[in-house]
Parts: structure tokens; sequence; C-alpha cells
């Protein structure tokens, strides 16, 4: 019995390798495993989607704890590093999991070019987690050295094709070939890694000792400015915005917001124990002046800004006037894009 472990991430891709795999006639069971992290969305709805298609065996594992593995980033986010790192932890834990079933492969959706990594860069993967010979690319496998599966003929040439990047109809095309779903949600929907934004604030974020899921999640907003060296500035400025932000108020985070119609909210996080008086003073203005600059006040005009630590139940107001341009407040802390 020919037993496959298929990487499931919820992309079209790994859905058509998944359907591939299964209908090689020399595979008797497939098994479908997807990983779950915090740069992950829509475990839900991946689930849901493996039931829809065929009702297969969903196995999911975690990967929160493999921050450094999975991101990839050294000096500064390259989306490149990123995939490469991913794809080596998920190829590594996906072998141990193949072994712990007792299946003799792993497939994957890896198309050559995707992400700029080519064959060269898929031999190497392989060559750091080790069984390469166990792991089939379906979509271009044919564009790279026959692996175990393909001299064993589990899977034959009519599961094997020569995708590149760069041929993103002829995946959709061999979707409908199998009467797959052609819908999918792309990674720009699935990973927060492949949002230039998201990158360039999670390599600020790794530079810190440690940091928390709470923080991690701070990075999603919009409007999310740093002031050197620790001095984090959130603002929710829609209804969902707000509602959303309500949920990561830590106990020693101040809370500031405009009594103006449609006006942000700010979340304000810092070292507080670290902190002057005037140094929080100075903080507590920058982040009113932030979110002044981000409501429908006249840039001419003081108005007031309502600030309050979440640990304590006293409402303080100051006088804060906007910045007159995005320059100016760059002058004065960093938002990270």
């Amino acid at each position: 019995m020919v037993r496959a472990v298929a990487l499931f991430s919820g992309s079209l891709a790994s859905v058509v390798a998944a359907k591939l795999a299964m209908e090689a006639p020399n595979v008797d069971d497939v098994r479908l495993l997807h990983f779950r992290s915090p740069f992950f969305k829509y475990f839900s709805e991946t689930k849901q989607l493996a039931r829809s298609l065929w009702m297969p065996d969903l196995h999911s594992q975690s990967v929160k704890n493999h921050f450094r593995e999975l991101t990839n980033i050294h000096d500064s986010y390259q989306l490149r590093d990123c995939c490469m790192g991913c794809r080596s932890l998920m190829l590594s834990k996906g072998l141990r999991y193949m072994r712990r079933v007792n299946a003799d492969f792993i497939v994957t959706g890896e198309i050559v070019g995707t992400r700029g990594l080519g064959s060269e860069d898929m031999r190497w993967i392989g060559e750091q987690v080790g069984d390469a010979s166990r792991i089939v690319r379906p979509l271009s496998a044919r564009l790279l050295p026959k692996t175990q599966p393909q001299t064993e003929g589990w899977m034959g040439l009519r599961q094997l094709f020569a995708l590149t990047a760069d041929q993103p109809d002829a995946l959709v095309k061999l979707a409908k070939k199998l009467n797959v779903n052609v819908e999918g949600y792309p990674a720009e929907r699935r990973c927060r890694l492949t949002t230039s934004r998201f990158g360039v604030r999670l390599e600020d974020l790794l530079q810190e000792e440690s940091f928390s899921m709470n923080s991690l999640e701070l990075l999603e907003f919009q409007h999310y400015y740093k002031k050197s060296p620790d001095v984090k500035i959130v603002l929710g400025c829609d209804p969902e915005e707000k509602k959303q932000l309500q949920n990561f108020f830590l106990p020693t985070d101040i809370r500031l917001y405009i009594p103006v119609h449609n006006a942000p909210m700010a979340l304000v996080r810092s070292n507080w124990d670290e902190k002057k008086p005037n140094e929080i003073k100075q903080i507590v203005e920058l982040a009113g002046r932030i979110a002044a600059t981000h409501s429908n006040a006249h840039r001419s005009h003081r108005i007031p800004a309502h600030y309050r630590f979440e640990s304590d139940e006293e409402t303080m107001r100051i006088q804060v006037a906007p910045f007159d341009s995005s320059q100016e407040m760059e002058e004065h802390c960093r938002r990270l894009d």
C-alpha cells in the first residue's frame, strides 16, 4: 500500500498537487497536512475547502514557536528569504509527519520560479531537510531531478508536469481539467509575510529580545508608528479597526482618542517604567498629534486629546495640533510600511 502526505495550504497549487496524488493509480491513500502559524490566515476556510473537495483526513500542526526559522529574516526582510525559510520548515516537519504515519512520500504544490525560487533553490532546500528523494513536486516535476515516487512509479507521467511561475494560466487550465474549483485564495490572502508592510514591521519587531502574540497582531493595522527605541503607536481609524484594536490593549498601554466625529483611536505602548514623567508627556503628545492628523480636525487648530492608562480609571486631556504634513510627522517618528 502506497501512502502519500500532501502539504495543503489552501492555494490552488496545493489543491491541484494533492488532487494529482489522489488520482495517481499507484497511490492508495493521501493525507493532507496543514500548518498553522501567526503568519497564516484562514485556517477554518482551508479546513472547509479540504472537506468540500474530497472529505479527506486533514491533519494540522502549529508552528507558532518557530518564528525565526519560518520568517528567515536576518539583516532585512526579503520575501524570497521568507519563502526559503518557510518551505524548509514545512518540508522538514512534513517528512517527520510522513515517517510517523508510515507514509512513503511527500507531495507539495511548489512551482519552479514562484517567489523567485528556481530549481537550484528547490534542490538546496531538499539537501537541507534531508530525505529529498521522498519529495515530489508534481506541478514542476519534469523540470526537476527524478525522486523516488517517480522512479518507483508511484506517480506516473500523467500526474507530472513542467509548470513555471510565469505560466499562471497553465495552472488554472490544469485545475479545470481536474474539475478543481479555480477560485482558491492566493498567497497574498493566506500569508501575511507576502505583504511588504507586514514584513518590514516584523523585521523591526524581531529585533526585540522577546515579544508576544499581541504585539504580532498589531502589525496588521494600517497605521503603525514607531519611535525609537520602544514606542509604538497604533491607530484604529474606521469602526471595524477600532473594534479590532479594542482586543489588544494591555493594562500598561495608553488609550488615546480625539473627541471629533470619525477620529481615530490610538493604542500607545512603551516601557513606561523606564520613562520620566516629561518623557511620557512627550510620547502622549506625539500620539495625540498623530491621531489628530488622521482626523477631520483643521490643521491650524489645536484640539483636545483624551487619554488614560488602561489600568487607571482617570482620563486626562491635553491640547494637540495636527502635523502639517506626513514629512513633518516623519521627523518625529517613523511609519513602518
